[in-house]
């Protein structure tokens, strides 16, 4: 039966695997490999009280099949906060169950919970495997991303 849960920290050696995959997917590696310091302090991030990022799990038996990172921020154009879906990663095993769906909607039910009204995440404009599943809970409001370096 499929939990979704916050992290702990006995969950890292189950968490790096999840969080290695997501970066790979994203290509991470090589020489754009995160630093293990950045690693690090986003695991240390989820456990600061002091820090709005968060960190929920997907659990099977004793298995973890994904995670969601998420945070709480303010917006200029809204009295309360607003959430941002940062990561959201499954196992490939748990691709197509139901997992990343169950990991969306426990961070809006988190949301929710804090008064926010809103949740919204970036995904690249190749994963169209995981957009199938987001065209199905949001919507898309039109936005182009930039980074200035």
């Amino acid at each position: 039966m499929l939990q979704i849960r916050p992290v702990m920290r006995e969950d890292f050696p189950q968490w790096l695997p999840l969080w290695e995959g997501y970066n790979t997917f994203y290509g991470r590696t090589g020489a754009k490999a995160l630093p293990d310091a950045v690693t690090q302090a986003t695991w240390g991030r989820f456990f600061d009280i002091y820090e709005p990022m968060h960190a929920l799990v997907a659990e099977e038996g004793k298995a973890l099949l994904g995670v969601a990172h998420y945070l709480f921020h303010r917006s200029t154009i809204m009295v309360e906060a607003t959430c941002y879906l940062h990561d959201l990663f499954t196992a490939e095993a748990a691709r197509g169950k139901g997992v990343g769906r169950a990991l969306i909607e426990a961070v809006a039910e988190r949301a929710k919970d804090a008064g926010l009204t809103r949740v919204y995440w970036h995904t690249d404009e190749t994963n169209h495997r995981s957009m199938a599943l987001y065209d199905k809970l949001a919507d898309k409001p039109g936005f182009v991303m930039y980074r200035y370096r």
